[in-house]
């Protein structure tokens, strides 16, 4: 009995072993994304002008250049892994990408499972609909086809906020959301005020405009827990970024306004 004790509490502390080592190999994402020489992005496409194609199929968007520059100045080669909203998560966890850069808001609820970076960026969420829809107040939405993405910012911000008898309409994506806005499918979209100057302007005759503002939020690089290098090369990448312009003007240039002052989340 004494002997098979033994050779168990000796077996446990190997096992102990090898969990802790496979913990720490798993930590130094960094190291694996220098000893690929590529890193894995995950980005969403269909979230203009965060992410788009343009007429040439080529991906282009604030957070596409953003993620171009970070690879250069980390010295490996891009590759884009296409996300959704509601799957930035689930591609990340399993390994399907390094971190994603895809205005990934930062929340409670994803802070328990994903790591963030201080933020690079920000949104200003906001109620858009055609000109002849009367919508002053939130009160105004009770009644109201209102379309989000499922699982997303928006969904979490409108939702305990929207009044009894709006009829929240979800989707998988923000290419779902405007394609339903400009048909005519819903009434209204909750959505960041990027985006939605976006649509209005791809669809000048559909009169899209902004109704509410409903929150600032802060949106950052994404990444699993537990990978400190890494982490700290993205935070200290960011703040150089920031210092320097460069994010600033990437913003600038996508989105079609100055880049919210970062400072105010700063203690976020």
């Amino acid at each position: 009995m004494k002997t098979l004790l033994n050779f168990t509490k000796k077996a446990a502390a190997v096992m102990l072993g090898i969990a802790c080592f496979a913990q720490v190999a798993h930590a130094d994402a960094l190291a694996d994304i220098k000893a690929r020489k590529k890193v894995l992005i995950a980005i969403d496409l269909g979230a203009p002008p965060f992410g788009r194609t343009n007429a040439k199929m080529e991906p282009e968007g604030s957070d596409v250049e953003t993620a171009k520059a970070l690879a250069k100045d980390l010295g490996v080669e891009l590759e884009i892994v296409q996300v959704t909203g509601p799957n930035r998560i689930p591609f990340l966890m399993t390994g399907k990408a390094d971190m994603v850069i895809a205005s990934f808001s930062i929340t409670p609820e994803r802070q328990k499972v994903v790591a963030f970076t201080q933020p690079y960026g920000a949104s200003q969420f906001v109620v858009a609909a055609p000109k002849g829809e009367n919508i002053k107040t939130l009160n105004d939405l009770a009644g109201k086809r209102v379309a989000v993405v499922r699982g997303n910012m928006q969904d979490s911000l409108l939702t305990p906020l929207a009044p009894k008898g709006t009829n929240i309409v979800r989707f998988d994506d923000d290419a779902t959301v405007t394609a339903a806005i400009v048909s005519g499918q819903v009434d209204a979209f909750c959505t960041p005020n990027s985006l939605a100057s976006a649509v209005s302007k791809q669809n000048p005759s559909k009169n899209i405009e902004t109704k509410l503002v409903i929150k600032d939020i802060p949106y950052a690089i994404g990444l699993r827990q537990n990978e400190a290098n890494l982490q700290k090369w993205l935070n200290d990448w960011i703040a150089v970024n920031v210092k320097n312009g460069k994010l600033a003007d990437i913003y600038q240039r996508n989105v079609g306004s100055p880049m919210p002052d970062l400072a105010q989340f700063a203690a976020k």
